[in-house]
């Protein structure tokens, strides 16, 4: 079997080689939450008496030997089967014969990858929380050791008031808090179970729904089967843009510390294993560690902008264009992953040049301070700050 849609007819080359595109290699990260999803279906069409206890022990155990096969890099995905679906589903009927052919009872491939994408999006999420979370831990040790500091808060790239890096770690710090409501916000709407929705209408035929969700861990079952694939595309975007929320941030840091690392400002270094070199000027150290990690923001968000723009003007139901959302979104969510890894190494490793950031304190950076010294004493505002600002002038 090459196609669970064959019905005899030879497909054109070409339309086949442009139809399946990559999906058959980036299935395959999918293989083993398809197979998941599917021991769970064998046991629903059990409790329908649609498979025999013996059926579904054999097709559970087999799909055991696909997961054990995949975890060891064995299970192959040809380009002539497209997916892992029918991959999983052809071992299935060369193993077992007629019980693999039943696997397919009451479901599409439609509701079949949809489960399988959230059981991916469900751990994937899983993973960056964690990583979130450290990222947290690891600004708040950076802060502890280099968080006295002094150096200039700027507005408009010019010198406006004192900070420190307490202030400027404990920001991104509260930033990735609030990124942390927004994960467990998306990570509630994508934990909900799309399987026995089939290609989107239901099937005719008595499903415990409710059963499959629960041993795959769902919070409960998305009901509607039409919603269940306009959910695709919905889920994927909200997914990306939390993600672009993390990357954004991470953006951010790199910007600073590029700027924060040049030797005219000088407060802070970069471990030299962190810098690469030039090929003409033998004395650059380059932060290309920085510039990557900021402009990999952009490649997060423009995977965002796709999948909206992909999903964008679909009438209900599925279509083919959907099969162009996986790529960005497993692009995105590996590009999140690594750029956050990164960052947890740069706040382990980063270094602070006290003597820099205390020189760079001077004087104008008090402005604001002297203006309120002198609002204490009664002066209003207004005038306290034209004071101020009648004796910086006349020292410049």
């Amino acid at each position: 079997m090459s196609k669970l849609w064959d019905k005899g007819v030879q497909l054109n080359q070409q339309i086949e080689a442009f139809t399946v595109g990559d999906d058959y290699q980036l299935d395959q990260k999918l293989v083993v939450y398809d197979c998941q999803a599917s021991k769970a279906h064998a046991g629903v069409l059990e409790k329908a008496g649609l498979l025999t206890s013996d059926e579904a022990r054999q097709l559970k155990l087999e799909l055991d030997v696909i997961i054990d096969l995949q975890e060891k890099g064995e299970f192959e995905i040809t380009r002539e089967q497209e997916d892992c679906h029918t991959a999983i589903e052809a071992h299935l009927i060369q193993k077992l014969g007629d019980v693999g052919k039943k696997i397919h009872t009451a479901r599409s491939r439609n509701d079949q990858v949809l489960t399988a994408l959230r059981l991916y999006y469900r751990d994937s999420l899983s993973e960056i929380e964690g990583l979130r979370t450290h990222l947290v831990e690891s600004i708040g040790t950076f802060v502890k050791t280099y968080g006295d500091i002094p150096y200039p808060g700027y507005t408009h790239m010019q010198k406006a008031m004192p900070s420190s890096f307490a202030l400027w770690g404990s920001a991104f710090a509260d930033s990735m808090a609030d990124n942390g409501i927004l994960l467990s916000a998306v990570s509630k709407i994508v934990d909900q179970s799309p399987l026995g929705t089939a290609a989107g209408y239901g099937v005719p035929l008595e499903l415990d729904r409710e059963s499959s969700a629960s041993e795959l861990g769902f919070a409960r079952v998305q009901e509607n089967p039409i919603y269940a694939q306009n959910s695709r595309g919905k889920f994927e975007v909200l997914l990306i843009h939390l993600l672009s929320q993390i990357t954004g941030d991470l953006n951010k840091i790199a910007s600073d510390l590029i700027l924060f690392n040049m030797s005219e400002f000088g407060f802070v270094k970069l471990p030299a294993a962190f810098c690469t070199g030039s090929s003409i000027m033998p004395q650059k150290q380059n932060p290309d560690v920085l510039e990557l990690l900021r402009a990999k923001h952009h490649v997060v968000t423009a995977c965002e902008f796709q999948v909206s723009s992909i999903v964008s003007n679909l009438i209900s139901g599925y279509n083919r264009d959907l099969q162009l959302t996986k790529e960005p979104v497993m692009k995105a969510i590996n590009i999140t992953w690594e750029c956050l890894e990164i960052a947890i190494l740069l706040f382990r490793e980063l270094g602070v040049n006290k003597d820099k950031c205390e020189a760079a304190m001077t004087e104008e950076l008090y402005a604001t301070e002297q203006a309120y010294e002198l609002v204490k004493s009664g002066v209003p505002f207004r005038d306290a700050y034209q004071q101020v600002a009648q004796k910086i002038s006349g020292k410049q």
